[in-house]
């Protein structure tokens, strides 16, 4: 058996560094309660703009939306950054792999990605979410299939898998078909059928589904923050939901709302193999004659010099 955690907290908006400090705390108390794997909520350094437009309406701009925006791509974090390097000194120190949404800047683009941190090998993967969700299309750029990476780890296979990704049936499939074992979800996802989506990919992959949602009030974003005043849940930004659930379906922890917290759990990974005896989606439960999935992972650049 192995001890993994899922932090439900909310990062500190459009600054990294604090977001860093927070996490590292996080960590060690994790850590500290014997978690050896640590998943922390998609965007939790550079944060998520939750309610902001950025004065993109279509066909038009406004100087406030490019200061907004200006204001969050400082914000952002690059991979062989400092704050990077903090975290996985953070993962060394205390023996932890851990998974965790960051904000990156890569030039002039931004990306929403989600980092895998060995704790004696630092940044192992770099996982860029393919597809952002409805207007977050405006401010972050697309990944590609060179990024989705999954680990080999004592307690199984880590990949991600980050929010609405999950919606993506053939990326799933193809997370399958690389033998994730421990499919890590972070998410701003706080709806109550978020617990019915890991519930579901738990039991379609066999795996154990590791959800991580940020929890963070209006209160907590800067005071000239644009927020919708109709958000469903009040003060609240974003509500958590976060759950571990087991390849059965059952869950182990959560989900919990309204609060920032640790979820704990004892994974065991013979579940998985055990699970296996009726239903493998690319193997035994699969037709190969009938279906197939091509995958291109090559990374996709707009200049090449050669």
């Amino acid at each position: 058996m192995h001890k993994v955690a899922v932090v439900q907290a909310g990062s500190v908006p459009f600054d990294a560094e604090a977001s860093v400090d927070k996490a590292i705390a996080k960590m060690r108390e994790a850590a500290g309660n014997g978690a050896e794997l640590i998943v922390f909520p998609e965007a939790f350094i550079g944060g998520y703009p939750k309610g902001s437009t950025f004065g993109a309406p279509v066909g038009m701009r406004t100087p406030r939306g490019r200061s907004e925006f200006e204001r969050y791509f400082d914000s952002a974090v690059t991979v062989d950054g400092p704050e990077v390097a903090r975290l996985a000194e953070a993962a060394r120190e205390g023996s932890a792999f851990v998974v965790i949404g960051v904000i990156e800047r890569a030039g002039n683009t931004l990306y929403c990605t989600a980092l895998l941190i060995d704790p004696d090998r630092g940044v192992v993967g770099v996982h860029r979410k393919l597809m952002p969700t409805g207007t977050e299309r405006v401010i972050w750029g697309f990944g590609d299939g060179s990024t989705l990476d999954t680990m080999d780890t004592p307690f199984g296979r880590v990949g991600s898998v980050i929010c609405w990704e999950n919606y993506m049936p053939l990326l799933r499939q193809a997370m399958y078909a690389k033998g994730v074992s421990v499919y890590c979800a972070p998410t701003v996802d706080d709806r109550p059928t978020w617990t019915a989506t890991m519930t579901h990919i738990a039991l379609e992959g066999r795996t154990h589904v590791l959800s991580a949602c940020q929890y963070i009030t209006k209160s907590e974003f800067p005071d000239d923050h644009p927020f919708d005043e109709e958000l469903p849940y009040g003060k609240t930004a974003i509500r958590g939901g976060s759950v571990i659930v087991a390849p059965t379906g059952e869950v182990l922890a959560g989900p919990v709302y309204e609060e920032e917290t640790i979820l704990y759990a004892d994974v065991d990974p013979g579940a998985k193999t055990r699970s296996h005896l009726d239903f493998d989606p690319v193997g035994h439960y699969s037709r190969p004659d009938v279906f197939e999935l091509r995958v291109d992972t090559r990374a996709k650049r707009s200049v090449t010099f050669e």
